[in-house]
């Protein structure tokens, strides 16, 4: 008699194969800026929630509608109660795409948005990376396994057609809650062997593998971080430019997500 585990193996087995041969309908777009998420709600005529799925007194936003056969869900964090800025880095992420996948239960995760990149890895402003592994750089744990802990390196799902149709570059992702880089940043990050760097990635992925749902991250490089120019005024440089990039290739990779199961991509 087979023991008693092996049974519900493979009733879990059944269901994530059944998952992926279904077609996506539910999609949740997560972004960090405002400035980014605007094109894109524009783009797909999206709405704003006049009953918010949140719990009261969060600023997160959704803003909703139907595209060809998808239904999306674009989530914004929204912005500082008290500063008025876009709340943006891993807390903020992490707590908000935890809420919106509770509430909306999305069939993918795409985490779309600006991020750093390396000329020494191939990277060049305007790029659109779709990130193949996800890490930390800034939790830094010198105790054996702990380390690991605080990398916390995932892979995204994996989407090999989508990559060869859209021609896309493809690169590891760094997070840290830091725009600049210091010593001990860079270090990681180069141990990471990250082409790109954000301020959410990883913990998106985190609280993804948490809840078992897939996730992309799609990202379009705004500055060069081992360039001759400021990052911050780099970045506020291009932002406007790489934005309408990123809302292109996000465009380009939902047309390509539409009618497709998770199997197909």
């Amino acid at each position: 008699m087979a023991p008693l585990g092996d049974k519900s193996d493979t009733a879990e087995e059944a269901m994530v194969t059944e998952a992926e041969n279904k077609p996506i309908s539910n999609i949740l777009i997560l972004i960090a800026m405002q400035t980014e998420a605007l094109p894109l709600v524009n783009k797909f005529q999206l709405t704003g929630d006049v009953d918010s799925v949140f719990p009261s007194g969060v600023p997160w936003v959704r803003y909703h509608g139907i595209y060809k056969d998808l239904h999306l869900n674009l989530i914004w964090p929204g912005k500082d109660a008290a500063l008025g800025v876009d709340s943006v880095g891993t807390v903020s992420a992490s707590l908000v795409i935890y809420a919106s996948i509770q509430a909306l239960k999305p069939d993918l995760i795409i985490n779309a948005g600006t991020a750093g990149g390396f000329k020494a890895k191939g990277a060049s402003v305007g790029d659109i990376y779709l990130a193949s592994d996800v890490a930390f750089h800034d939790r830094r744990i010198p105790i054996p396994v702990f380390d690991l802990y605080g990398v916390g390196l995932r892979q995204s799902f994996s989407t090999p057609n989508l990559l060869k149709e859209l021609n896309l570059k493809v690169g590891k992702l760094s997070t840290g809650d830091s725009l600049d880089m210091s010593p001990q940043d860079e270090a990681s990050i180069s141990a990471n062997d990250a082409t790109v760097k954000d301020m959410e990635g990883a913990a998106v992925a985190y609280v993804a593998d948490l809840l078992k749902v897939p996730a992309i991250f799609v990202k379009a490089v705004t500055d060069i971080v081992d360039g001759e120019k400021p990052t911050a005024e780099e970045f506020l440089q291009n932002l406007a430019a790489v934005t309408a990039a990123l809302e292109k290739a996000v465009t380009q990779v939902i047309d390509f997500i539409n009618g497709k199961c998770l199997s197909e991509l």
